[in-house]
């Protein structure tokens, strides 16, 4: 008669245990989907910083050119010195997390060296030099293209089909950059000098489309912290790479204030945008993101004009708001296509 009892309490005790154990993975979930729900605002506050930080570029790129005669492979070399170790580390704890499983084949490798080069070796290099000539707001808005660039190299190489919005996108951003330029270009001393920089800046949006075109399927594959983290380290390579092959080793001993630049634009400018706008589209979507991101020239135009003292114009403004517009075009999915 004991044994009875005995077994129905032990499986009574056995059921408490799991009981618990049950209860706090679900409380823990709850907790952590209620504070989810409660913070809305988290998402769309990493994203506005990650934008400001990727705005603030410009500027120090331009106070360093201002400041000592520094040429633009240094200033970049110096910039990748401070990120690369950051890179590095992220590379390694996305190495550590469950994505780490998926193995690197030979194919991935040679798309991560094939877009580290052109997305953010290439682009970046002729970005800054680029910034040689323009003025930070400028680039900006040019950079800021890279959306309808990727909708028409799409169309080009992929096939993919243009329609009618999309049309009245291109023809909205262009206007506005073609407003801008015109500005300038009107008050430049040196109508050559701007034409080059407007040409190396358009060239860097142009690869960094390239870039976007090619990176889908490897960050679907590797993830996007392991990615960015090994394309940065690949783009170190090849800037320190063209560093050694035509600098001496003496021009990295810039001035002190040349290198706290150069540690700002790492951290505040490269790494840390890179992890918010990623946790930002892991919150609120790529496409909320996207409409944070528009704000990106908007701070760059105000930027400049405090503390670069870059004139600000109607025209420019009229210009900022027609790419915006019509990069929204390009970028913001209308409700029929996302509900499809």
């Amino acid at each position: 008669m004991a044994r009875g009892p005995t077994r129905s309490v032990g499986i009574a005790r056995g059921e408490s245990t799991q009981r618990p154990t049950r209860h706090v993975t679900s409380t823990l979930h709850r907790v952590k989907e209620a504070a989810r729900a409660d913070a809305p605002w988290v998402g769309p506050l990493l994203a506005v910083i990650g934008v400001l930080g990727f705005s603030f570029k410009a500027i120090l790129i331009k106070l360093a050119y201002a400041w000592e005669p520094i040429d633009a492979v240094t200033l970049l070399t110096l910039r990748m010195i401070y990120s690369a170790p950051i890179f590095l580390l992220m590379a390694l704890f996305a190495s550590a997390r469950g994505r780490a499983t998926t193995p690197l084949t030979r194919s991935d490798w040679l798309r991560i060296v094939w877009l580290g080069f052109i997305g953010y070796y290439l682009a970046s290099l002729v970005d800054f030099m680029g910034l040689q000539y323009v003025t930070a707001a400028l680039e900006r808005l040019m950079l800021y293209l890279y959306p309808t660039l990727v909708v028409v190299l799409s169309a080009i190489f992929l096939g993919q089909r243009i329609t009618g919005r999309i049309a009245l996108a291109l023809v909205l951003s262009y206007a506005g950059i073609a407003l801008v330029f015109g500005r300038d270009l009107t008050f430049s001393g040196d109508a050559h000098a701007l034409w080059l920089g407007g040409a190396l800046v358009f060239a860097s949006s142009v690869f960094y489309a390239l870039y976007l075109i090619g990176a889908g399927p490897v960050i679907a594959k590797l993830g996007s912290l392991r990615f960015i983290a090994l394309a940065m380290l690949i783009s170190s390579a090849f800037v320190f790479g063209q560093f050694a092959a035509t600098r001496p080793a003496a021009a990295l001993a810039a001035p002190p204030r040349i290198q706290l630049l150069s540690l700002t634009m790492a951290i505040f400018s490269t790494v840390l945008p890179t992890y918010l706008i990623a946790e930002a589209i892991k919150r609120i979507g790529a496409n909320r993101t996207s409409l944070v991101g528009s704000l990106g020239p908007v701070f760059t135009i105000w930027l400049g004009l405090w503390i670069l003292g870059e004139p600000v114009h109607w025209i420019q403004v009229g210009g900022a708001v027609l790419v915006l517009a019509g990069v929204a075009l390009v970028s913001l999915r209308p409700r029929a296509a996302v509900a499809s």
